[in-house]
């Protein structure tokens, strides 16, 4: 967690050392002062930020595009992006047919 980003940018892959190299945009910049300043209630909109070490212990809701998920974020998730901790689409659950349905589709398989 002392690590300063140099440090930090040797040991992560070629993807996240070049988006470190390049500097982070306004809104990821905004997300690292709040980060440092107020431990919690963090919110963003920011799904490609790189976790940093400085972010361990923290958690942060990210907004998936519905609603805002928490990410408790730990070590094993430092250099991965904080969208893919939170997930913007659900696993599709189908059910009996619906009333609009034709008669081949509502007469289930006995099998």
């Amino acid at each position: 967690m002392k690590m300063s980003i140099e440090e930090f940018a040797k040991l992560v892959p070629s993807r996240e050392r070049r988006k470190i190299k390049r500097g982070f945009t306004e809104i990821e910049k905004k997300l690292l002062e709040d980060i440092k300043s107020n431990p919690k209630d963090i919110k963003t909109h920011a799904r490609d930020m790189i976790i940093l070490p400085e972010m361990i212990g923290k958690t942060i809701k990210v907004y998936n595009g519905k609603e805002w998920t928490p990410v408790i974020v730990q070590a094993e998730m430092i250099s991965h992006r904080l969208g893919e901790f939170s997930l913007t689409r659900k696993q599709v659950k189908h059910s009996a047919p619906g009333i609009g349905a034709t008669r081949s589709s509502a007469s289930l398989s006995v099998r």
